[in-house]
């Protein structure tokens, strides 16, 4: 058997899947359970999490920041919209939205305005004023003819359908619409036309083929049935936008329910304003996405250029400015987002990062060196396991940290450092399921469920244990031992040797390291320096990992490096 020292002092590429353990030059570990990889390398103990707030029910929480100094946390649940300023309910909003509903809520912040959209709701603004907050109806600007600037189209479903206009006894202004073919609904009702020159509302359904209407301008009946009519792209009945982001000075709408490949683009500096005008520089725009797959809008992103992402692919638009004349719109990459629910693409390191499709692949939107074309590389490549159908991801700047959260309630965590080469993966679990994440002013909150209860909880640099109340262990194993670029086939391991910093406990494969009394007294950090473990026995699996460190007390765990020495045939 040769002998052989090997250390490892950095684990910048966290915790890998086992089809990588026999890979060469892998920084990574086959396990990091409640740890972070330090700017350094090294791994810690996360932190703990404090209460916040006690909630009624689960929730959903987005961030929302009026200024530079005001911080508040939206929580969103069944029927209402709760502003929280740390533990202090600011206001308790009702809302349309059942719980159901949630999930699929998207948002865009402007200043001390947000606005929300669903598909199936009309969008709601959330602003605050006077030191006060208030939720009401998105309204598109009306003219002085009281016609409305939302923009109108001709629908896929309406081709071949002919309107034949009759005056009607409520008065001069109201008339009988009758289509050749049954196409209306009650749903109609309060629903735009754009038909003779003027904007028309229906007023009254009488049934499939015959509805009223009413216009505030003056009119002539038609001599014969008329193909040439537009509806309103917004509406009960057409449904509403899905998606939304502010970008150039203009509020950009992507996808409603019956148009899924639709972006709108309000006038610049005027975001109720949809009219398209005559095509002049900062009038609205309207454009469709045609390929050869369908297309449905998931969500646009405002960044270097106007990302749409789609069910099939990513699309940019890269004008600057932007204007009707000069929109360049292409497809760059063929991956895909989630549909049906609202996983808010973040902003790492200048680049998208998003959820594809198959809700195990993170992706990382950006353009390449040449700086035309955009490339989606897969950050969890090596970390597939950890995907198990993403819900919630928020991304803190200050920690450098993308959270994403489980269906099963634990959360995948990337620390992520490309200018230090860390791109690392854990695990992080508590006792209970995490629902929702948010970052804010450089703290990260979460939704928690604790047997029947709900929680408001942030992490916190002085918490050791989860609320005040539960205990979380931290593991960390290591791969397999490879030397020489060969797999070791017989394992005999002397010692193991972990340096550490500011640490007051450790298990070594299981054995309770011995630290300094003082260490424990109030005035003390922690141990700074190397623990060993000297060890006999030989192992012939040698899949399994050489080492696991790890601690179930609730004190601070600071690795720097780990040596293993021993003796290995292959």
């Amino acid at each position: 058997m040769a002998d052989f020292i090997k250390t490892q002092n950095s684990f910048a590429d966290g915790e890998v899947a086992p089809d990588f353990f026999a890979k060469d030059n892998l920084n990574g570990l086959t396990l990091l359970e409640n740890m972070d990889v330090m700017a350094g390398g090294g791994i810690k103990r996360r932190r703990g999490l404090e209460t916040v707030v006690e909630l009624n029910s689960g929730a959903r929480i987005i961030p929302f920041s009026p200024s530079e100094s005001e911080n508040y946390i939206l929580v969103i649940t069944d029927g209402h919209l709760m502003i929280y300023n740390g533990a202090t309910r600011v206001r308790d909003i009702l809302t349309p939205w059942d719980f159901d509903d949630v999930p699929a809520i998207q948002y865009a912040q402007r200043f001390d305005t947000m606005i929300f959209v669903h598909p199936d709701y009309q969008p709601y603004v959330l602003s605050k004023e006077n030191n006060r907050f208030a939720l009401s109806l998105f309204q598109f600007k009306r003219n002085d003819d009281m016609t409305v600037n939302i923009p109108f189209m001709k629908f896929d479903d309406a081709d071949g359908i002919t309107i034949s206009v009759t005056k009607n006894d409520a008065g001069n202004n109201y008339a009988t619409f009758k289509t050749n073919k049954p196409f209306w609904s009650q749903d109609n009702v309060g629903e735009r036309l754009l038909l003779l020159n003027n904007q028309w509302e229906i007023t009254e359904y009488v049934n499939s083929t015959t509805v009223y209407a009413y216009t505030n301008g003056q009119f002539d009946l038609p001599s014969s049935a008329v193909s040439d009519w537009y509806e309103a792209a917004f509406g009960n009945y057409r449904g509403w936008p899905c998606s939304i982001t502010f970008h150039q000075d203009r509020l950009i709408f992507g996808g409603s329910r019956s148009w899924p490949s639709g972006i709108w683009m309000s006038q610049v500096g005027r975001h109720n304003n949809f009219n398209v005008g005559t095509g002049l520089d900062d009038e609205a725009i309207f454009l469709t996405l045609i390929s050869q797959e369908r297309q449905q809008i998931c969500t646009v992103v405002s960044s270097d250029n106007l990302q749409i992402l789609t069910n099939a692919g990513e699309w940019v638009i890269s004008n600057q400015p932007l204007t009707p004349s000069a929109v360049n719109v292409r497809q760059h990459t063929s991956v895909g987002s989630v549909t049906g629910v609202y996983l808010p693409p973040q902003q790492i390191e200048g680049k998208t990062v998003f959820i594809d499709k198959t809700k195990q692949g993170i992706r990382e939107l950006s353009l390449d060196a040449l700086g035309e074309t955009y490339n989606a590389n897969d950050l969890c490549t090596q970390a597939k396991h950890l995907m198990q159908k993403p819900i919630s991801l928020s991304y803190n700047t200050t920690t450098k940290q993308l959270f994403i959260v489980m269906e099963n309630g634990d959360m995948a965590v990337l620390n992520q450092n490309s200018a230090l080469g860390i791109s690392a993966w854990a695990r992080y679990t508590t006792d209970g399921q995490f629902q929702s994440v948010a970052a804010l002013n450089g703290e990260t909150y979460v939704i928690v469920q604790r047997g029947t209860d709900f929680y408001l909880e942030k992490f916190s640099d002085n918490a050791l244990s989860d609320a005040q109340t539960y205990n979380f262990s931290v593991a960390a194993s290591a791969l397999p031992i490879r030397a020489s670029g060969h797999n070791a086939q017989k394992l005999r391991i002397r010692k193991i040797s972990v340096r550490v910093l500011n640490t007051k406990t450790l298990f070594i494969n299981g054995a309770k390291a011995l630290f300094p009394n003082q260490i424990f007294t109030d005035g003390s950090n922690g141990y700074n320096g190397d623990i060993c473990v000297n060890l006999l026995g030989t192992e012939k699996n040698c899949i399994n990992s050489p080492w696991t460190v790890s601690s179930d007390e609730q004190l601070p765990v600071n690795i720097l490096s780990i040596t293993v020495y021993g003796y290995y045939s292959v």
